[in-house]
């Protein structure tokens, strides 16, 4: 599919990065590479967020949630994908969640072990794949679910009753995501890259860490607190990190920036929306599409202006039982401006198994799906890129070198 699209990407790379000039390595590549969170990242991660930062526009990766958990009619089935069934490929951005990691939990939210977990992230990443993990933590006051809306975030703080707690959970997930190693571009063992997206969705209310139960500037210190806990005392250096809202037809749009914590703790910025293509909350919306658009060049303008990446971090319409919702929705409101069409990638959310209770609660098609046939189409736009043609994120072009 598409054979020639990997190579026309790495080319166009080389050149646009080439272009910027390399004298001392990439932390001079201005304004191609600006700061991450993370100065000591380790080279592959560095690449990562180096190419997804100037191939936007270029192409947007296509990510399915769980996908190598899980289809509709499987479960657990080494090497099946949805996705691929229907596309021929595997998605570029594989979607994980670590929920119940913070317990010793198995299987963990992803119906999987930790370590079935480890092999399937590592798996992606040697095919040239891109990793994202969410995190629906338990709640730290009553051991609850992550919808248990106790409030609990302000005990989690240093000085706080349960920051102890706190600290040993963050240690867990230390040790998972320090113990992602792989086969990196040049055959060495490395750290797989991961996008780290914690505490998402806090401007709704659903979980115990959303608005209506925690304190915004309560927020904003735990989340400085776990990027400097994790990064400069357990020394994990292989995280990208993503601040994602939910929609923002919820508040107004300078709300967005209630619970940021500063573009020094934050790589990508993002959203979740599952309601505004379907128009919207109440369905009254008009012109969805163009409503998406708008927020999706809002997001890519606020992400330009931070030396950010932007990305849909998770989308989907459940079921999908609109026969062209990929082209004439997704792709359409991706497609519908310039700046919208910067977006590092979207992400739609899982396909559960029908047999142990999720009926209808899928987000990508599979074989014989009603959206089948359009979700090919999506796929064969020049714009939307899947695993099979990916440039290679993980290595920069000759010349512009890596610091550890």
């Amino acid at each position: 599919m598409r054979p020639n699209l990997a190579s026309c990407l790495t080319a166009t790379l080389c050149a646009a990065l080439a272009a910027c000039g390399t004298h001392g390595g990439i932390d001079n590549v201005t304004p191609s590479a600006p700061p991450m969170v993370d100065p000591h990242a380790t080279p592959e991660t560095r690449a990562l967020f180096v190419n997804l930062y100037r191939l936007a526009g270029r192409q947007v990766m296509f990510g399915h949630q769980d996908d190598l958990v899980d289809g509709v009619t499987w479960h657990d089935e080494p090497g099946r994908s949805d996705v691929k069934e229907v596309a021929g490929s595997y998605p570029a951005v594989y979607g994980w969640d670590v929920g119940g990691i913070e317990r010793g939990a198995s299987p963990t939210l992803d119906r999987t072990s930790a370590g079935e977990l480890r092999r399937l992230i590592v798996q992606a990443f040697e095919r040239g794949g891109v990793n994202t993990i969410s995190w629906h933590m338990s709640n730290p006051l009553t051991g609850g679910s992550a919808w248990d809306t106790t409030r609990a975030l302000a005990t989690l703080l240093p000085g706080g009753s349960h920051h102890a707690r706190y600290v040993r959970w963050l240690d867990r997930f230390a040790d998972f995501v320090s113990s992602l190693r792989a086969v990196g571009p040049s055959g060495d063992t490395v750290l797989v890259p991961v996008i780290f997206r914690p505490f998402h969705e806090m401007s709704g209310s659903w979980f115990w860490w959303g608005a209506r139960h925690a304190r915004a500037e309560d927020y904003r210190r735990l989340w400085r607190f776990t990027v400097e806990y994790l990064r400069d005392v357990r020394g994990v250096h292989n995280l990208l990190w993503a601040y994602s809202t939910n929609a923002l037809s919820e508040f107004p749009r300078n709300a967005y920036w209630t619970w940021y914590p500063g573009d020094a703790y934050v790589d990508i910025l993002g959203f979740d929306d599952y309601f505004t293509l379907q128009g919207g909350y109440d369905h009254t919306l008009r012109h969805p599409v163009a409503r998406m658009t708008e927020y999706l060049r809002w997001l890519v303008r606020q992400a330009d202006a931070r030396g950010k990446i932007a990305a849909l971090t998770e989308t989907g319409y459940e079921g999908i039982p609109d026969p062209t919702w990929w082209t004439n929705k997704l792709l359409a409101a991706i497609e519908g401006d310039s700046v919208a069409r910067k977006i590092a990638y979207v992400l739609v959310w899982r396909n559960a198994n029908r047999a142990t209770g999720g009926r209808g609660h899928f987000y990508a098609p599979y074989p014989g799906q009603v959206s089948a046939r359009d979700f090919v189409r999506f796929r064969d736009d020049p714009l939307i890129v899947f695993e099979d043609d990916l440039p290679d994120l993980y290595r920069l072009p000759a010349g512009l070198g890596s610091r550890r």
